[in-house]
């Protein structure tokens, strides 16, 4: 094993050595990443290098006057003012942060190690038909190409035709010698068998009989106790299919299934209290929670987007760059974010867009406001989900019912709406996985 080997090797116990995925959403820095690109800490580990063997024997090779040191590492360029070095001052290798420092993951990966952590299973709908392509040969036609034609089908319907409609013939012409034995009677008792024979041919059949045959059996019973009849499987089996009757209406050509392709596209509300009582832990608490989703769903969906929603007394959209650190001095009105988040969510119809609306406080509000204008906004905004994620570090508040309001309004085991409470760090991931395994199954 070489040292490229070595190196590959570090690398893989580099990211199995990564920061837990919950310990990292509860403690990390979130802010270190992109939205496209989250990068989790990598406890640190030495990379495998050369060094200069301790035993200074001689040899060949062995210089003098330049001799490394013992435990020099050996083997690469000494870095020389200028090279690789912006600011020629001979930095030496190691003195900045490598990125081997951090395990840099994908929102689609992120998705499914949190899947997986948490045990969730999020199906992503597809909305908006974007393209109709042909798929398995499964629908059947009465007209095509020769090459289409399914044949299989076509024998199927051959042979049970051919089961259905045969019989014995040389058993039914020796009916036709039974002592007093008639074309009448050959028919009823042919009837009575459930042979499938005209009148017509029975009699052909008993005409046919030369005139010293007729009354050779004295009866039935003496006729099956003399003649084998012929299942018309075996039958069948000795005349070959070429004798299988096809006909125009069997044949069925394969014809490919439209299948439509659905995007799978997602717009995301998130709104946030400013308001002058979300002090910095509250809003590091709302940070912790609402970034891993926004990361979540990114991964699960071909196409996201993402609104962010600040709110006091009134209500602003903001940039994301700013909706975390944000604080205003008023007061508190939720109704007035939920009322600017369905003006905003006209932009992105129900029919094509899946929605998410996810808000977050310390679940305080103006009187009245929560049962009056956002319960009844929620119930109007059509969403796969919407939740509320209550921050209070010290302990619910004399008037902080918000949440609470809301949980009665539409229980705890509501299929669109979520209510979570995350009174520290410790509580973030079991509040992602309550909103994210609150979706249901229900109808667009």
């Amino acid at each position: 094993m070489g040292l490229r080997d070595d190196l590959e090797r570090f690398r893989e116990v580099g990211e199995q050595r990564r920061e837990d995925l919950a310990d990292f959403i509860k403690y990390g820095d979130l802010g270190g990443g992109r939205p496209d690109q989250i990068q989790i800490p990598v406890k640190i580990i030495s990379l495998p290098e050369f060094e200069y063997d301790r035993r200074d024997q001689g040899g060949v090779g062995q210089g003098d006057g330049d001799t490394p040191d013992v435990g020099q590492p050996v083997g690469q360029p000494q870095p020389q003012p200028g090279d690789g070095d912006d600011d020629g001052d001979g930095d030496e290798p190691g003195e900045e942060g490598g990125d081997h420092e951090y395990y840099e993951m994908d929102p689609e990966e992120f998705a499914q190690e949190l899947d997986e952590e948490l045990g969730l299973d999020l199906e992503p709908k597809g909305k908006k038909v974007v393209e109709e392509k042909e798929g398995p040969f499964t629908d059947l036609t009465r007209t095509g190409p020769d090459s289409t034609l399914d044949f299989e089908r076509m024998f199927k319907e051959g042979l049970k035709r051919k089961l259905a409609m045969d019989f014995d013939e040389e058993f039914l012409r020796e009916v036709c010698k039974v002592e007093d034995f008639g074309p009448r009677d050959v028919f009823e008792w042919a009837r009575g068998e459930s042979i499938p024979v005209s009148m017509a041919w029975i009699e052909d059949a008993y005409d046919d009989v030369p005139p010293e045959e007729r009354g050779t059996w004295a009866s039935i019973e003496e006729l099956e106790a003399n003649v084998e009849r012929e299942p018309i499987q075996r039958k069948i089996r000795r005349e070959g299919i070429k004798h299988v009757p096809f006909r125009r209406e069997d044949e069925r050509y394969r014809h490919p299934e439209i299948i439509e392709e659905k995007e799978k596209n997602v717009v995301v509300v998130n709104i946030r209290d400013v308001s002058g009582s979300m002090r910095e832990k509250k809003r590091e608490l709302v940070e912790r929670t609402f970034t891993p989703l926004d990361w979540y769903l990114t991964g699960k969906y071909d196409n996201a987007e993402f609104v962010y929603i600040a709110h006091d007394a009134e209500a602003w959209a903001v940039e994301r760059e700013e909706f975390f650190g944000i604080r205003s001095g008023g007061g508190t009105k939720i109704s007035s974010a939920y009322e600017l988040a369905q003006e905003l969510l006209e932009e992105y119809p129900w029919s094509d867009w899946n929605r998410y609306v996810f808000a977050a406080g310390d679940s305080e509000n103006s009187s009245n406001d929560t049962e009056e204008r956002v319960i009844p906004l929620m119930e109007s905004i059509p969403a796969n989900l919407h939740a509320y994620v209550e921050t209070q570090p010290s302990g619910n508040a004399i008037n902080a019912t918000h949440a609470e309001e809301l949980e009665r309004h539409f229980g705890r085991d509501a299929e669109d709406v979520a209510v979570a409470y995350v009174n520290g760090a410790d509580d973030v991931t079991d509040a992602i996985y309550d909103i994210l395994s609150t979706e249901g199954d229900a109808d667009d």
